[in-house]
């Protein structure tokens, strides 16, 4: 620490290239604060602007197109490995598939101000068939608003920055102690974050072996699609279930018998989407609607999505 300044000055730009792409891999390292940084050394010619900005925008491109190919090559799964591994929420990516859906690859221009957007952003645009050079396009632009508005930041809070730098300068190791110390409660924060989220939709799961019991039974359970409109496209649902996509039961479920049992599913990481949809039809007098353990990859491991449901599933009149 007590040659942060030199270091910085000397491999400023290597660094903010490797602290940016392992962000934008998906590491939980805050990247903001060294573009921030290093637009403040630019001010005084300690750092060349142009430079931090290309080695960010390079960092950038690098991270996205990797996200790009992946999800191109590997579809769905490569968004639920991303919120497998991913500090933020569960949710994050059905929350933000529609809203990608909804704008497009032009949604990759301010992506990376998003939490949560960001991490699913360039894998969504592969998955869903994006041309590479619209992507690149877009991508860019993004990348360069973003770099570009951290190195802005700097420029013009140049001398707080550079007051902050001198300070952790000054006091030797315990800087370090400190740095390391922010980052770690920022990791707790995002941990707990994700706890609490989980902890609220503790619902008892039915599995895929319940779930057909109840089908060779007679009881003609009704599946519910909790998945976003985007995930609908790109996987085909199980025959006959209903689509949930809003805030408020739809309206076949309204006459339905509430003790009818419902089986909710989504393909979302420890089926999220489908917790917090049984979690509300629980509340407006469902009480045997529960989540899917496992989702639509535990139906399709026992039945293809070319093969029709088993007799006893189809519901005649609710389908949509």
């Amino acid at each position: 620490m007590p040659n942060l300044i030199f270091l910085l000055e000397h491999y400023g730009i290597l660094i903010v290239f490797g602290i940016v792409l392992v962000e934008q891999l998906g590491l939980p390292i805050p990247a903001f604060p060294i573009l921030v940084v290093a637009g403040a050394l630019s001010v005084d010619g300690d750092m060349n602007g142009a430079l931090v900005l290309a080695a960010g925008l390079t960092a950038c491109l690098i991270s996205d197109l990797a996200w790009f190919r992946a999800g191109r090559h590997f579809g769905k799964r490569i968004l639920r490995l991303l919120c497998r591994i991913s500090l933020s929420p569960d949710y994050c990516v059905s929350q933000t598939e529609d809203k990608f859906k909804r704008w497009g690859p032009k949604a990759l221009i301010v992506s990376k101000f998003v939490p949560g957007f960001n991490t699913i952003a360039a894998p969504m645009s592969g998955a869903m068939g994006t041309p590479a050079s619209r992507f690149f396009l877009y991508a860019g632009l993004g990348g360069l608003l973003w770099c570009g508005t951290g190195i802005l930041v700097g420029v013009i809070f140049h001398a707080s920055v550079e007051r902050v730098l001198d300070l952790l300068s000054t006091m030797g190791s315990t800087a370090l102690l400190v740095l390391a110390t922010l980052l770690g409660l920022f990791l707790l924060y995002k941990y707990l974050e994700r706890r609490r989220f989980r902890q609220a939709l503790q619902v008892e799961r039915i599995s895929i072996t319940e779930l057909l019991d109840l089908i060779e039974q007679g009881h003609e359970p009704l599946l519910v699609d909790a998945r976003s409109a985007t995930a609908q496209s790109l996987e085909p649902a199980v025959p006959g279930a209903l689509f949930f996509n809003g805030k408020e039961p739809v309206p076949a479920l309204i006459g339905l018998d509430k003790d009818r049992h419902i089986v909710v599913y989504c393909s979302c990481p420890n089926d999220v989407t489908a917790a917090q949809v049984a979690k509300l039809l629980n509340e407006h007098g469902f009480h045997r609607a529960k989540p899917l353990h496992g989702g639509l990859d535990a139906w399709n491991a026992v039945y293809r999505s070319d093969q029709p449901a088993p007799a006893g599933l189809l519901n005649e009149g609710l389908a949509s």
